[in-house]
């Protein structure tokens, strides 16, 4: 009998320590945020891709061949198009800490402007203060890729803004239905919404397509390297020249990988980077339905061999997302766990690094099936990281569109 006493006790003990350490967890903090908006609304409608994005780089100097591959996907079908009203909306939706459960985390947390919208930590910081398991990925013309996140799980902008609000590390708010009810008896968002939608209702499919928009309207093309397309890059250093040419030749094939005027993987939705063929038709949360392509697929996904045995296994077979390098020399540290903390390290890895994983991607190996080795030299390298910071624009990292707009 008094053991059964002892162990009902402790079992009441434990739960008292639990619900006291989950109540601590999910304090909610005060929010007294108030956006700042313009009078006149933003232009978010007219942000357009240059032409550069829409067709091949002549490039005669530059590279043998004469021509940039180009492989072009300026708004997917599966993204909302973008609004003033929507994008605006969006804005606020973005940087508002309210979307976690207490409070303490917005979209931006993660996704830091002046960062071209990475965070530059290993791993973000969710709303509990627990650590996710993986790098947050930098935002580059989102609305070209058809894959999303490192194990390209989502084929859309607003499957990827709900995903991380509900998430139990993230954010938190793992009911909406929560969520929507919060904002809706704000002084500000019924207003908002009206603007964008036609009505003051709020609803999840509202919040991501709004959130969409705003990353739809976010285009990073005023790099050195665009400026370069309209004069045949004489705007280069000869570093950066020496760089561009590594980059693109046969025997390296960085860009067979990082392919097209976003230097990212050709994906189609689901299916093989460089595949095609795909359709697909979606439902009204962005969620696809009835797919036809090239099965499960690596969809922008492969193995440049970090790990002889993966401990994170990625999509699969420890295939991770081919990300764009727009911007990469903003958003260290890299690799889906952010090993690596520099260019040069990066570099180094695919230059001498690369491990013979089983499922290694073939650009990585000889005819006879051993690794592949640039074998570059040391003015090589440093040519090739000269080239990655061209593709810098800093006129991303401080447009006021694209800002915090809650006053502090």
């Amino acid at each position: 009998m008094k053991k059964n006493v002892f162990i009902l006790c402790s079992m009441i003990i434990s739960g008292l320590i639990f619900f006291s350490a989950c109540q601590d967890l999910s304090v909610e903090q005060q929010f007294t945020g108030t956006p700042n908006l313009p009078l006149e609304v933003a232009d978010y409608e007219s942000i357009q891709f240059p032409a550069h994005f829409s067709f091949g780089i002549g490039v005669d100097s530059l590279f043998d061949n004469g021509f940039f591959p180009n492989i072009i996907n300026s708004g997917s079908q599966l993204n909302p198009p973008v609004t003033d009203h929507g994008a605006t909306l969006g804005r606020v939706l973005f940087y508002d800490t309210q979307l976690s459960i207490n409070n303490s985390v917005s979209c931006a947390t993660c996704h830091d402007q002046s960062k071209a919208f990475a965070d530059g930590i290993t791993g973000s910081v969710g709303f509990a203060g627990k650590i996710t398991p993986r790098n947050s990925m930098a935002l580059v013309n989102p609305s070209m890729n058809n894959n999303l996140f490192w194990d390209s799980r989502v084929q859309s902008l607003p499957q990827l803004i709900l995903e991380p609000i509900q998430n139990h590390i993230e954010m938190g708010m793992e009911d909406l239905n929560v969520l929507t009810k919060k904002l809706a008896a704000t002084d500000y968002y019924p207003d908002l919404f009206a603007k964008a939608y036609g009505d003051k209702q709020v609803t999840k499919i509202r919040i991501a397509d709004a959130v969409s928009q705003f990353l739809g309207a976010m285009k990073s093309v005023d790099s050195k390297f665009d400026k370069g397309v309209q004069n045949n890059f004489t705007n280069f250093t000869a570093m950066e020249r020496l760089g561009f040419n590594i980059f693109h030749s046969e025997k390296n094939q960085c860009a067979s990988c990082h392919n097209g005027s976003n230097f990212s993987a050709p994906d189609f939705p689901g299916g093989e980077y460089g595949g095609g063929g795909d359709s697909f038709t979606i439902d009204n949360e962005g969620n696809i339905i009835d797919f036809n392509g090239n099965g499960e697929g690596r969809a922008g996904t492969t193995n440049i061999g970090l790990d002889l045995v993966a401990k994170d296994e990625g999509r699969g077979n420890g295939n991770f997302r081919i990300p764009s390098l727009r911007n990469i020399g903003l958003t260290a540290p890299y690799m889906h766990d952010g090993r690596f903390t520099t260019l040069a390290e990066v570099v180094e890895h695919y230059n001498s690094g690369v491990q013979a994983h089983p499922n290694l991607d073939d650009k990585f190996k000889n005819q006879d099936g051993t690794i592949k080795r640039l074998n570059l030299t040391s003015v090589e390298k440093q040519a090739l990281v000269a080239f990655l910071h061209t593709l810098t624009d800093e006129s991303l990292i401080t447009d006021e569109r694209f800002s915090n707009p809650f006053t502090k």
